[in-house]
């Protein structure tokens, strides 16, 4: 996302309790993003440059974990799967994930996008306002990175829906093997990613894909920023 707002000629910055994967430190904030989200703040990005911002960010896009948040974890929170125990620990962690989801929809920002699976968002928060899918966003059918299913909610303040940049037919699951009773079992592109790695899958999993963050910038940021940020480097 960042790489495609700095590609158009804005100042964007990434913001993770994770270390920068992306290839440019100097754009990346290793921090917790609560403090930062109403502008007039000062952080260090990867490469140990102190910036200070003065005003309010134009546009935050959020992509929150969606672990504790999204209906592929239902089950954990079912008896039948799960002791009273960790129900309760889970639905605690959930919580906690709503209130992370919220507190950045409440931020002082005139345009915010949040990014999520369908889940409990939809009903503890309300409803999204689109839900989109990568292939919408593909080049060709033959655009392997992009020209995949995966339902994907936004939840948008002061921002219009993204509009599909494609129109080609719902690419058809993967074939992925055949199961002991005999019958082939049919998923989707998150099962081939990060081989038998569960937290290098849940990291690729997470990322977002080049056609949707290429529209998101395109159509919400355009080739012309917007009044820049007053910022300061030290």
């Amino acid at each position: 996302m960042t790489i495609e707002m700095r590609r158009l000629g804005h100042t964007a910055f990434s913001c993770d309790l994770m270390p920068c994967s992306g290839g440019y430190p100097e754009w990346h904030i290793q921090s917790d993003v609560l403090p930062l989200i109403n502008g007039n703040c000062e952080f260090s990005t990867a490469d140990g440059v102190l910036h200070k911002i003065s005003g309010k960010w134009d546009m935050i896009i959020a992509f929150p974990p969606c672990t504790y948040l999204t209906n592929a974890g239902t089950r954990h929170f079912s008896p039948k799967c799960s002791t009273p125990e960790k129900i309760a620990a889970r639905k605690e962690l959930r919580e906690r994930a709503a209130d992370f989801f919220i507190s950045i929809a409440n931020a002082d920002c005139e345009r915010i996008a949040i990014e999520n699976p369908v889940g409990y968002m939809s009903r503890h928060y309300k409803p999204p306002t689109q839900i989109i899918e990568p292939y919408y966003f593909a080049e060709s059918v033959d655009d392997k990175e992009n020209y995949v299913t995966k339902r994907t909610c936004l939840w948008l303040k002061g921002l219009p829906p993204l509009k599909p940049t494609a129109d080609m037919p719902r690419p058809k699951p993967i074939r992925e093997y055949t199961n002991i009773h005999g019958k082939t079992k049919y998923v989707g592109w998150c099962m081939n990613v990060g081989g038998k790695n569960q937290a290098e899958r849940a990291k690729r999993r997470s990322k977002t894909f080049f056609g949707v963050a290429k529209a998101m910038a395109e159509q919400w940021a355009g080739i012309s920023p917007p009044v820049p940020l007053k910022e300061v480097v030290i």
